[in-house]
Formats: C-alpha cells, sequence, structure tokens
C-alpha cells in the first residue's frame, strides 16, 4: 500500500484525483505502478488501476494476471472492479471505501458476484485513514 500512496501522490502533484495503485505478483514482486491520469490523458479510463492492470499484464505477456493482487488506496469503481475479475487477479486490496461508487464492498460487489466467471479476494481498509486523507486534502484545496 506504501507504494500506492506514492503513486497517490504523484497524482496530486499532477492535479489529478490522488489514486494510486500497485500490481504484485504471486511472489510478492510489484509488477506495476500507476496513478490516476484521466485528465493529463484525457482519457476517461485511465484510473490507477486500469493502468497498473495494463502495465502487468504486458510485462507478464498475458492478461489474465492469475495468483496477482491488486492493490488500490481507494475501492474499485465498477470499471476498475470488472477490469479487475476479467484480469483474474487472486486479491483486491484497497485503503479507503468509497461511498460514492465503490464497487467491491460498498456499493456493488463485483469481485464476489457467484454470478460471474471469476471470484477474488477482498481486502479493504489497509492504511484506510492515511488514504482517505489525501482524497479529503486534495478535494479541500479545490473547494
Amino acid at each position: 500500500m506504501r507504494a500506492a500512496l506514492l503513486e497517490a501522490r504523484k497524482a496530486a502533484a499532477a492535479g489529478e484525483v490522488p489514486v494510486g495503485a500497485v500490481v504484485v505478483s504471486p511472489e510478492g514482486k510489484i509488477l506495476s505502478r500507476a496513478h490516476n491520469r484521466p485528465v493529463s490523458s484525457c482519457d476517461p479510463t485511465a484510473h490507477a488501476e486500469i493502468l497498473a492492470l495494463r502495465s502487468a499484464a504486458k510485462k507478464t505477456g498475458n492478461y489474465r494476471l492469475t495468483g496477482c493482487r491488486l492493490v488500490a488506496t481507494i475501492e474499485p469503481c465498477p470499471m476498475c472492479a470488472g477490469a479487475a475479475v476479467h484480469a483474474r487477479v487472486s486479491e483486491i486490496l484497497y485503503g479507503a471505501d468509497d461511498p460514492k461508487t465503490g464497487a467491491v464492498r460498498t456499493l456493488y460487489r463485483l469481485a464476489s458476484d457467484p454470478r460471474l466467471n471469476h471470484r477474488a479476494t477482498v481486502i479493504s481498509g489497509v492504511l484506510a485513514e492515511e488514504c482517505a486523507a489525501l482524497l479529503t486534502e486534495f478535494f479541500r484545496s479545490r473547494r
């Protein structure tokens, strides 16, 4: 999570919503790191989780990231949760809950929905206060 928080700080410095993500291999090695970039890239899909999953898939040469862990500073949205399910990550670990768009625990439970062809273990609340504080400060400074 510390690596994801570093990425989130990069996003904030660039004027993006401070969300960071990393993908960790089954052996515990960080395969990819990313932070939010939808504004700077003019791409609504450029969420930290999507960018980290894309990079990890390219690095491994496989879109299936079986056994990998997606670590994000905030609960993934429906798009990111869906991508994690399609990538077949084994775990989704995140910091702060997202009461507006959270899709693995708060509003929806896409990663554990038995109607889908893959399920991932969800671990929430990792360094949650630090992750939430980054977001709170970012939006407070904008208002």
